[in-house]
């Protein structure tokens, strides 16, 4: 009679928290096993892979010793439950509750196949040579792309659960013997005490979790990629990385700023090519932070200007002034960035002409922009693609701006004070959990790692 009351008590609990009637695709069934005591189903339809629960039922049934299923069934992953909320965030995670007549407890089996898009190579990380998969939204998936890449049995992913009603699955991974411990435990102590209602918005909305950020200090902390062969090389590097359920992106941690200057195509190539690209993308990053400021302050200061820079000089001042000019171009730029997010594919060409007569000769025939900030602009935009955090682009971009203000209300005084101020937000800056300096090689100095992110060095034997 306790097992019939069971029976009833859960199949009850798991019907009102399931919202079951309510719900379309939440799913109550009930069978008869084989020794004739009812079994009731409970799962969500969208997530059963039929095939295999079809096998299931069918073992199911005819096995009469329900006390030992969970060592017999040989299908999918099997769980049991004490009480029907546990349940409940397995039946939301893809399992299938069973709740036997004559049993004191739930089964739950897990014979789930979530919908989910092709590995294909990220568009914003794309390389000449190399692999062409990429990180999905399946956190399985994901996870299979890193053990393809290191088979180390001390490869580990801890699963974790995170937001009140989403529940969602996290999985930090690291190799056991490689990562730092104690950078290890107070991620996983931080993302423990995440106390929040939803992770709406996946690896952004744990980052911010994360981290203590200062608003003021736009320099970005963690280092995102959908690339599995980075991730990859990163663990193999004592990091830890984060995945989120649902997200096609993965965090890298702990992360330099450095770190966001290096790129997959560097390993492709042979080592003199990928250093080449290696310096050239440092310099043309550092240039995207102080190459207006510092043509604007020398235009300002015509005496500054040594004979053979003689070619900077604007040839005509315009009727709109030249630091109006500067920012009223950034912010079209930026407005035609959001733009091309929400333009149709087919009309990307219309968007594209529209953008150039906007910007190029019609707004300096009618005299509202000399052609020299257009040309500065043009090259600082394209400068921002050689890199591919857009965390990173819109730092220096911000800075850049501060910059611009203190030249033009300061003058030289304000340049470099803008100098300064970057300088002290980026070493301000921490990483998350603080175990390593955000300017790590520099701050600690090591010089094996600063001659290895410069230059591109063959293998060890």
């Amino acid at each position: 009679m306790v097992y019939i009351t069971s029976y009833d008590r859960f199949t009850d609990e798991l019907t009102r928290l399931l919202n079951v009637g309510e719900s379309f695709d939440v799913v109550k069934r009930r069978i008869s096993l084989n020794d004739g005591r009812n079994c009731g189903l409970f799962y969500v339809s969208g997530f059963i892979d039929n095939a295999t629960m079809e096998r299931v039922l069918e073992y199911f049934i005819e096995y009469k010793d329900t006390e030992m299923l969970k060592e017999r069934v040989a299908f999918g992953e099997v769980s049991e439950a004490s009480n029907a909320k546990d349940a409940v965030n397995m039946i939301l995670s893809g399992g299938t509750a069973f709740v036997i007549e004559g049993l004191d407890k739930i089964i739950v089996i897990f014979c789930r196949r979530y919908p989910n898009r092709g590995i294909e190579e990220p568009q914003n990380e794309k390389v000449l040579k190399g692999p062409r998969d990429g990180f999905g939204e399946s956190m399985i998936n994901n996870t299979v792309l890193l053990r393809r890449r290191i088979r180390d049995p001390k490869l580990t992913f801890k699963l974790v659960s995170c937001g009140k009603r989403t529940a969602s699955d996290i999985a930090v991974c690291y190799i056991d013997d490689l990562v730092d411990k104690r950078f290890l435990s107070k991620i996983l102590e931080r993302l423990n005490k995440i106390d929040v209602e939803a992770i709406s918005f996946g690896e952004q909305s744990i980052a911010e979790q994360l981290i203590r950020r200062k608003w003021y200090n736009p320099f970005p902390k963690v280092r995102f990629t959908e690339r599995p062969d980075s991730a990859a090389a990163m663990l193999l590097e004592g990091s830890v990385i984060i995945i989120s359920d649902n997200t096609p992106e993965v965090m890298i941690l702990p992360t330099s700023i450095f770190d966001f200057l290096q790129e997959a195509d560097d390993f492709y190539l042979p080592p003199l090519t990928s250093s080449y690209f290696r310096i050239i993308r440092l310099l043309i990053v550092s240039l995207t932070l102080i190459l207006l400021p510092l043509w604007y302050l020398l235009i300002t200061n015509p005496g500054f200007i040594p004979p053979w820079l003689e070619f900077i000089k604007l040839k005509e001042p315009g009727t709109v002034p030249v630091i109006a000019q500067i920012f009223i171009i950034e912010f079209i730029i930026d407005g035609l960035k959001i733009a091309s997010l929400n333009t149709p594919q087919v009309l990307g060409n219309s968007f594209s002409v529209i953008a150039g007569l906007i910007l190029g000769e019609m707004a300096v025939d009618i005299g509202w922009f000399v052609p020299e900030v257009i040309l500065y602009l043009a090259i600082i935009t394209i400068a921002n693609f050689t890199q591919s955090s857009y965390e990173l682009a819109y730092a220096l971009k911000f800075m850049r701006l501060i910059m611009l203000v203190l030249t033009a209300v300061f003058n030289i005084w304000g340049f470099l004070a803008g100098l300064l101020l970057v300088f002290l937000l980026i070493v301000s800056n921490k990483s998350v959990g603080g175990g390593r300096s955000y300017l790590y090689p520099l701050i600690p100095w090591n010089t094996k790692s600063v001659i290895r992110f410069l230059f591109r060095v063959r293998l060890k034997k």
